[in-house]
């Protein structure tokens, strides 16, 4: 690929983002004004519009992540010919779902920080990050049942099957730290119900917004669905051999408590001798020391794990676009659309 056209799908993505942000994130802070106080008050801290004292932050527009969800709502509304306003409450609720899922992973996953900043729970406790999330889903639901039909009716139900769908695979995620065994199969399913059901959503949203017929909704969903799981395993690979600056935890976070992402699923079902070191290691119960973080990262190498994980990564990133295709989009929307999908799967370390 030539950088110019590197450049210029990264422009487009940013220009993108910060428009939906620009278009959505007011709306976002008119519904968490709605909480009871000392809820709004975590929220924004959360969000990034204040610190612990409340005092207001700077850059707090860009405080809470790179929204791209809601711009997902209202690309794939712009692909079927729809209004943007009528989208915007479908990408209010996938936010605030998004946050509400953040705020609880922290806690599951005892994460302390978040966006390069202190996690909820970490700060003001267990209980106020779980009722934090709590009340953004509540606050979801009630953004789409206020909404106009189709949203309150079609696009409320479809949200509340993505939602159980993500808990579901939040679920999964959580049994399978204290089982010994990871079944690739099951890995990735998981991964696409946590992560690729929210995408598929926030693309279903925005289409049933835009009065599209089931066809259409159809293969926007699916062009989420794999995108969400090409995200995933990107975001999977960049824990292992990327940076605190993009990810955005402590390096090696994920090794360090044992986790079984993509890349070590596939690295530990491919047998032979690397493989078998490293489920030795997971099955410890001794805490891994920086020569044992090192070790395990070679052994996720050597077992396959790295590259099944990259030559997933781009056969998702194909099905992706291939179903957007199939969704007939307007011009405009499908270049937004394959910019997006194209940075996600090009991510450096």
């Amino acid at each position: 690929m030539d950088v110019r056209d590197a450049g210029d799908r990264t422009d487009t993505v940013y220009a993108v983002l910060a428009q939906a942000r620009q278009r959505v994130l007011p709306a976002v802070r008119e519904a968490v004004d709605g909480l009871p106080g000392a809820i709004r008050h975590l929220v924004g801290v959360h969000y990034g519009w204040w610190d612990e004292a409340g005092t207001p932050l700077a850059n707090a527009d860009t405080g809470a992540g790179k929204g791209l969800r809601p711009a997902l709502v209202l690309l794939a509304g712009d692909a079927v010919g729809g209004d943007r306003t009528a989208a915007v409450p479908a990408a209010v609720a996938v936010d605030l779902a998004h946050n509400a899922s953040l705020l609880h992973d922290d806690v599951i996953d005892r994460d302390a920080t978040r966006r390069h900043r202190p996690a909820i729970w970490s700060s003001f406790g267990i209980a106020a990050a779980i009722l934090a999330g709590d009340a953004l889903l509540i606050l979801a639901n009630q953004v789409l049942a206020r909404a106009p039909v189709p949203l309150c009716d079609r696009g409320l139900s479809h949200f509340n099957a993505s939602g159980q769908q993500l808990i579901d695979g939040e679920y999964a995620d959580a049994r399978s730290e204290r089982c010994d065994e990871a079944v690739l199969e099951e890995c990735v399913a998981m991964a696409a119900a946590k992560t690729g059901a929210l995408l598929a959503a926030s693309c279903a949203l925005g289409a049933i917004a835009g009065g599209a017929q089931a066809d259409r909704v159809e293969h926007l969903r699916a062009f989420g669905e794999d995108l969400g799981l090409a995200l995933q395993l990107v975001d999977d690979l960049l824990s292992i051999w990327g940076t605190q600056r993009n990810t955005g935890k402590p390096h090696l976070s994920d090794l360090r408590a044992r986790r079984k992402t993509l890349p070590v699923a596939a690295a530990l079902a491919h047998g032979g001798t690397a493989s078998r070191r490293l489920a030795d290691l997971y099955r410890s119960r001794t805490p891994l020391t920086h020569a044992d973080l090192r070790e395990v990262t070679d052994l996720i190498e050597a077992a396959g794990g790295r590259a099944w994980a990259q030559g997933e990564a781009e056969r998702r990133h194909t099905l992706a676009l291939a179903h957007l295709a199939l969704a007939r989009p307007q011009p405009a929307a499908r270049h937004a659309l394959t910019a997006v999908a194209d940075l996600i799967i090009h991510r450096h370390h």
